[in-house]
């Protein structure tokens, strides 16, 4: 019989359980493959950029493309104004693309698959950004909200949907990584169903499907790291650059 394919996100405690005032703050499955990725990802960054060899190292190569990869996405989006916030978002993009690999994995657990992390991400980045955005221009800041050019008839009704458009940020940046995540997730679990409920002989085109749906997991995993940080990017050039 085939396991409920809503199991895979259910988060288990992993050793004793601590609780400060109330609070619950056990070490579980989601704190584990969390820690797990920032692991791997300081590894990967030591050994890439430990030596630096003219011919380089495959780990060497694939570090410094991420590095171009991240630079040119902040100059292209964001403008040379953004350049101190690159170890933000090189460390923001590359946090959420392991994460979403290692999720892959048989028996593992994809962290981004959870709200709460993906809406925690998304908060800490509007704030943020709002803050910059006001110690840079002050309340001049507040001109994101009043697009030039627009009619003073319509200018209310616009400004209100500015405002509520950046006030909907947070859950449009997480929702779209947490949604993408857990519905390809729960796609693979349920042809993985169906292949074992099949057997060998109706099994095989489900197995197609997941082979294939594999796949594309894969590319939205990298996709989806992506979109949050060149979104990220395109909010910090708003408070940088207040263009509107």
């Amino acid at each position: 019989m085939a396991t409920n394919p809503m199991h895979q996100f259910n988060v288990h405690k992993i050793g004793p359980e601590i609780e400060i005032n109330g609070i619950d703050i056990s070490f579980t499955n989601a704190s584990f493959f969390m820690l797990l990725s920032a692991l791997l990802i300081i590894v990967f960054l030591v050994f890439g950029t430990r030596e630096k060899k003219l011919v380089p190292t495959k780990i060497q190569l694939i570090s410094e493309v991420l590095y171009n990869f991240i630079s040119k996405m902040i100059s292209d989006t964001a403008g040379k104004k953004a350049k101190p916030y690159f170890p933000f978002i090189f460390t923001l993009f590359i946090f959420i693309l392991i994460c979403n690999m290692i999720g892959m994995l048989p028996y593992s657990f994809t962290v981004t698959s959870h709200i709460i992390v993906t809406l925690t991400f998304a908060i800490f980045i509007f704030i943020g950004v709002t803050i910059l955005g006001f110690v840079i221009h002050g309340f001049k800041y507040l001109k994101i909200f009043v697009p030039s050019g627009v009619p003073i008839l319509l200018l209310p009704i616009i400004t209100i949907i500015e405002i509520i458009s950046y006030l909907s940020r947070p859950v449009s940046l997480s929702v779209r990584l947490f949604a993408n995540m857990m519905a390809g997730h729960t796609m693979l679990k349920v042809f993985g169903g169906f292949v074992i409920s099949l057997g060998l002989i109706g099994g095989w085109l489900p197995l197609t499907f997941s082979v294939a749906l594999t796949g594309l997991e894969i590319l939205v995993a990298f996709l989806q790291a992506y979109v949050f940080a060149i979104l990220t990017c395109i909010y910090l050039n708003d408070a940088l650059n207040l263009h509107h």
